[in-house]
């Protein structure tokens, strides 16, 4: 059964391959292919269309904002598988996205393209990219997640509605991931195959720019998910700066005998600095701990209240009905 599923397509200048994209969706019986275009210039518009697939224009730019969008306006169905419309993933790997959904044991599907990586399909700098950013997010968030960059993606639209996100771009992959670790999102990894873009095709992803993105999405959301890494290595940074300083200038003054009274005062501000923000990292995990602790023990109890309103309210009902005569 597809009915259920919206497959969701952001495109922008993809004329080389989303008429095959939509095409091969169509041909697994997924009627639904909803293609949100970020103002292409080309004709990925008009084949989209052709091809079977609905087509809606974006109010903003960038893939983030095309998602929320989508999902937000365009999509009824209860399940959104989201893809790339540049020819990567394949529609066979689909059901096996959408099974983890249906059967209840994951809100959150994503697509593991190193299981079975083509060749050709990702550059060296990429291949070492994304295993730098995969490692960082399992250490900075506690969550292994295999692939947090891929673009294939399957989840229930009630579990994205309670994702808070921002970005606009293709931090958006990365900001998922984040805001499913820290929500208690389920979340699973399935394998897919991933191939290389068709000839003619011009990727959107420039890696140095991108990445720089990502890296700063991954690390800026360790603000509210794990504060004594984020507050923790920048005052790591401040506070062995200072110390390097600090023993240059005592080295100088000792063998030489010149000071540097400058650099001791930008020592000392780094070394203060830098304890000053691993005391307030320290603090910051103890309060997002105890928040964390407040917020389980809220939902217990809401859970535990919940049966009883439902039988008050039951019993109220019964004394409320008139006897039968």
């Amino acid at each position: 059964m597809t009915d259920d599923v919206c497959v969701l397509l952001p495109t922008y200048d993809e004329a080389a391959t989303v008429a095959d994209v939509v095409s091969d969706f169509r041909r697994h019986g997924f009627e639904d292919v909803l293609v949100i275009d970020g103002g292409s210039t080309d004709e990925t518009r008009t084949l989209a269309s052709e091809a079977g697939a609905r087509v809606e224009i974006q109010s903003g730019t960038g893939k983030g904002q095309a998602v929320r969008e989508a999902v937000a306006e365009h999509v009824d169905a209860p399940y959104v598988l989201m893809a790339d419309a540049d020819g990567t993933y394949e529609a066979a790997d689909a059901e096996a996205m959408l099974d983890p959904l249906r059967d209840g044991t994951a809100e959150h599907v994503i697509g593991d393209r190193f299981a079975n990586m083509h060749e050709d399909a990702m550059t060296g700098l990429n291949r070492v990219g994304n295993t730098v950013f995969n490692s960082l997010f399992g250490l900075i968030h506690g969550a292994s997640y295999g692939d947090i960059l891929s673009g294939y993606r399957a989840f229930t639209v009630e579990s994205f509605r309670r994702l808070r996100l921002t970005a606009d771009g293709f931090g958006i992959e990365t900001e998922m991931a984040v805001e499913c670790a820290r929500h208690g999102v389920r979340t699973t990894v399935v394998p897919i195959t991933y191939l290389p873009r068709p000839d003619g095709s011009d990727t959107n992803l420039h890696p140095f720019k991108d990445g720089g993105i990502i890296l700063m999405a991954i690390y800026r959301q360790a603000k509210t998910s794990n504060p004594l890494f984020y507050f923790g290595s920048a005052g790591g940074v401040s506070g062995l700066a200072g110390t390097a300083l600090a023993a240059y200038v005592a080295y100088d003054w000792f063998a030489n005998g010149i000071s540097h009274n400058v650099l001791a005062i930008v020592a000392g501000v780094g070394v203060i600095l830098g304890v000053q923000l691993l005391i307030f990292g320290v603090l910051s995990d103890l309060l997002v701990t105890l928040h964390a602790e407040t917020l389980d023990r809220v939902e217990r109890l809401e859970a535990e209240a919940s049966p009883e309103r439902r039988s008050s309210g039951s019993e109220g009902q019964q004394r409320a009905d008139p006897p039968e005569q």
